[in-house]
C-alpha cells in the first residue's frame, strides 16, 4: 500500500472525472498513488455533496495568515542565527500582529526549520584568560 498523503483540489477533481469516465476505482488509486480507501470516501463524499473539496476541521484557527507564515520563514532563513523572540519581533513590527513566542517555532516546524538561541560562551577565569594569550614579542619578523 502507497504511504498515506492528502490530494489536492485538483488531484481530487481529476480522481471523480476518471471515475465518472468508467476507470475502476483501483486504477485510480493507482494512478495518483493512494490508498484505494482514500477514492472509496472521495467518491463517497461526491454522491453525497456534489463537492471534493475537504471538509472544515475542528481546531482553534490559526493566528497567522499564509503570507505571515511566509514572512516568518523568510526571516528565519535570512539570519539563521535568530532566537524565535527575535523573529516575533521582526514580525510585530512588518506585520503589526502580535504571536506568541512559541508560535514561531510551531511554525518553522512546518517549514523544517528550527529557531536558533544564541550560543552562549562561557567566560574563562582571568587566570586562563592570561595564559592564553600569545606573547608577541617573541615573535620575529620572518622573510617578506
Amino acid at each position: 500500500m502507497p504511504p498515506r498523503r492528502k490530494l489536492n483540489e485538483f488531484e481530487r477533481g481529476r480522481a471523480v472525472a476518471w471515475f465518472q469516465d468508467g476507470v475502476p476505482k483501483r486504477e485510480v488509486a493507482r494512478r495518483l498513488h493512494v490508498s484505494i480507501s482514500v477514492i472509496v470516501r472521495l467518491i463517497q463524499r461526491f454522491t453525497a455533496t456534489g463537492r471534493v473539496q475537504e471538509r472544515r476541521r475542528p481546531g482553534r484557527p490559526k493566528k497567522t495568515t499564509p503570507r505571515e507564515d511566509r514572512l516568518i520563514e523568510r526571516l528565519a532563513l535570512q539570519t539563521r542565527t535568530a532566537s524565535s523572540s527575535i523573529i516575533r519581533r521582526q514580525l510585530r513590527v512588518a506585520t503589526n500582529t502580535n504571536i506568541s513566542q512559541q508560535t514561531i517555532p510551531n511554525r518553522l516546524h512546518g517549514f523544517n526549520l528550527r529557531s536558533r538561541c544564541p550560543t552562549l560562551r562561557l567566560r574563562l577565569p582571568r587566570l586562563l584568560q592570561t595564559s592564553r594569550e600569545v606573547d608577541t614579542s617573541a615573535m620575529v619578523p620572518g622573510p617578506v
